[in-house]
């Protein structure tokens, strides 16, 4: 036991969980402390008295979507505003139990998840990567995943960290030709995010090259009944099983495109051409780069690490691609590629050159600094 508890204070993965969480908090609060605030216009509507709690501290890292995970968490899902239903019920259920515990601290309770979530994926990354890459290719991976340009959502009351744990549990499982137990966390996670459904054609695939395949796929199977919770949920509570599926056209305007995942790239090129501001252009240009950056990405882990990592990767871009926004394409992809862990292990697979590596940790770190500095005034990150 002893030398067990050795080990764990000497992981890499834990120790880069400290202190980038560390250096995280101390530039959010320096922000709110030092410049002057320069909310986005926007920033009003979304504010709410649910996410000022403790004071700054904990506050700051709770904005934008944060309310209405918090809604859930307080109130339960309702059928006005039905964009309530966007928001999968795993990650504010356990934030409703969690701040009911702290004494209706939802917002601490909400961090505190998340915290605990972030540290579990660290340490899955670490164990998976290492397998691929060797000890120092998997300390890469978990870094680039520390100083990712979104990797401040980690630790805010966003479920970014808690589906990220599921889906590499899901696949250290698989790996591990343990199905029932991937089965279990696969439903978990799309109990967590709508996205969590490309778990299942990389994990099929997985389950299909088994030794004894029929009882490893009826294993991973048992994750459709757990995802049904879901819709169950919704008939009892606001008798709408589906309503999840119109949920994204209220206030984020997103629609599926005729084209697919195609149809919203295109629309994230055309918009760089349309008449808008000058703030909506450099949101567009970003996101885009981003998600171009990611494809190439995803392309690359197939090629490397086979297909089951390249599929889940790719069904995981083409799902919110498939359903654009109007105003902004491709609005938030740069947060959704922050928990598709194929695109880590590509990159600690490259920064094994030193050029390289340096190149990608200076510019994702001061990409992630900005964002941290945005993130705190109340700009709009991701």
């Amino acid at each position: 036991m002893g030398q067990r508890l050795r080990s764990a204070r000497r992981s890499p993965a834990l120790e880069i969980f400290l202190w980038s969480r560390i250096a995280l908090w101390l530039a959010a609060v320096f922000a709110l402390l030092v410049f002057e605030p320069s909310r986005h216009p926007d920033a009003d509507r979304w504010d709410s008295p649910r996410l000022h709690e403790l004071g700054a501290g904990v506050d700051v890292w709770a904005r934008w979507d944060s309310d209405w995970y918090l809604r859930i968490a307080e109130h339960g899902y309702s059928g006005a505003p039905s964009s309530t239903t966007a928001f999968f019920p795993l990650y504010p259920g356990l934030v409703a139990l969690l701040g009911r515990l702290l004494a209706g601290h939802y917002v601490l309770a909400g961090v505190l998840l998340s915290l605990a979530a972030c540290a579990v994926a660290f340490v899955l990354l670490q164990r998976l990567a290492r397998e691929r890459l060797g000890e120092e290719g998997a300390v890469r991976a978990v870094l680039y995943l520390a100083i990712f340009p979104t990797a401040l959502f980690l630790q805010a009351v966003y479920s970014e960290s808690l589906y990220l744990a599921l889906v590499l549990a899901a696949f250290l499982l698989a790996d591990r030709s343990r199905f029932l137990g991937a089965g279990v966390a696969t439903g978990l996670a799309m109990l967590t995010r709508p996205v969590g459904i490309a778990l299942l054609p990389a994990l099929a695939l997985l389950a299909w090259r088994a030794e004894d395949r029929r009882r490893a796929l009826l294993r991973l199977a048992v994750s459709i009944p757990i995802a049904a919770a879901y819709p169950l949920l919704l008939s009892a509570w606001i008798d709408e099983p589906f309503a999840f599926l119109r949920a994204q056209e209220g206030i984020w305007n997103r629609e599926l495109s005729p084209a697919g995942p195609l149809g919203g790239l295109w629309e994230g090129i055309a918009v760089l051409f349309a008449d808008r501001s000058s703030r909506d252009l450099a949101l567009n240009v970003q996101q885009l780069a981003f998600t171009l950056a990611f494809l190439a990405l995803a392309l690359a882990a197939w090629r490397r690490f086979g297909a089951p990592y390249g599929l889940f990767a790719l069904v995981s871009l083409a799902v919110p691609l498939s359903f654009p926004s109007e105003r902004w394409p491709l609005l938030s992809m740069s947060r959704f590629g922050l928990v598709l862990f194929p695109l880590l292990l590509v990159l600690a697979a490259l920064g094994s050159r030193p050029r390289l590596h340096s190149a990608l940790t200076t510019v994702s770190a001061a990409l992630l600094g900005v964002a941290v500095v945005q993130w705190a005034l109340w700009q709009w990150v991701a």
